[in-house]
């Protein structure tokens, strides 16, 4: 993990060795499972429920880590009021695990909200969920209740994230900006992946994007590329570092995988993850779109 720019990727040996502290009712550290939305009428039980790593805390990102009525992440005393009752301090070591189609696909936008409201640290389990129980690591079935901490946030911290206006003046003077979608939603055949509900009246990409399909940051395992083929893969894509960049998706937590990549990993000051992706993007009056595979 030392040739990355930081060490907030966590390999599943370092948290096996420290299970008896995140099992501990003191929050110096907390792990948390940040499960994928549930599909509409879906009677299974939750992978949580299922099994979990020994003193994890249970979350959804859908239900726990989104606020419905602004379609939007929490509200400042709302994330407060969830985090400290939870069990998490101020001083909490946080890592996030998670599962999805792509692993950790929601667990990295937990971590980037996280960093946003200023938990100074915070980390991801590397390959997620799946690489955990592929790997006989230890699951339980037993759910942790831990004593509730008094947590102010310090943030929030805007220059991790991107809203319309920004996104729009970036375009305009041609800076980088990453779509981690599929390529068929990159080209407006698709406008959400298959198994997800539709959330734009229109297909296709913001224009002078690029397509850096999110897969494609991880090895065949879940866990992530080496650093040198992470910056190989973004140069390819125009993206050294020199200039801000913007991570855009659907709604924003597949591009928080690339922001975490180019970001955390990498070491890349500048970049933004646009939380409004394209839900927001493509249902905008009169905003240019592009269509098909380039501009």
């Amino acid at each position: 993990m030392t040739d990355y720019d930081t060490d907030v990727l966590v390999s599943a040996d370092w948290v096996e060795d420290r299970l008896d502290d995140f099992q501990s009712d003191d929050p110096a550290y907390r792990l948390v499972e940040i499960e994928s939305p549930s599909p509409p009428d879906n009677d299974f039980p939750s992978l949580y429920d299922e099994g979990h790593i020994p003193g994890a805390i249970g979350l959804n990102w859908d239900d726990d880590l989104s606020d419905d009525d602004q379609r939007d992440i929490l509200k400042k005393e709302d994330f407060e009021d969830l985090v400290g009752e939870i069990g998490i301090g101020e001083d909490s070591t946080v890592v996030f695990y998670g599962d999805g189609h792509v692993p950790n696909w929601f667990a990295v936008f937990a971590y980037w909200q996280f960093n946003y409201y200023g938990h100074e640290d915070t980390r991801i389990l590397d390959g997620g969920k799946d690489y955990w129980v592929e790997n006989d690591y230890p699951l339980t079935e037993e759910q942790p209740d831990y004593p509730s901490q008094e947590y102010e946030a310090r943030g929030p911290f805007e220059s991790i994230r991107a809203y319309q206006g920004e996104v729009d003046k970036a375009r305009e003077a041609g800076l980088p900006m990453v779509d981690v979608r599929s390529p068929e939603e990159f080209s407006g055949e698709l406008i959400a992946p298959p198994e997800l509900d539709e959330t734009a009246q229109r297909g296709g990409h913001i224009p002078g994007a690029s397509n850096v399909p999110v897969p494609t940051n991880l090895q065949d395992d879940g866990r992530f590329l080496p650093p040198e083929e992470l910056r190989d893969l973004y140069e390819e894509a125009g993206i050294d570092g020199d200039e801000s960049v913007v991570t855009y998706c659907r709604v924003g937590e597949r591009s928080a995988i690339a922001w975490f990549a180019l970001h955390e990993l990498l070491g890349y000051e500048d970049v933004q993850n646009y939380d409004g992706s394209w839900t927001e993007w493509g249902n905008l009056i009169r905003a240019p779109i592009a269509k098909g595979e380039d501009d």
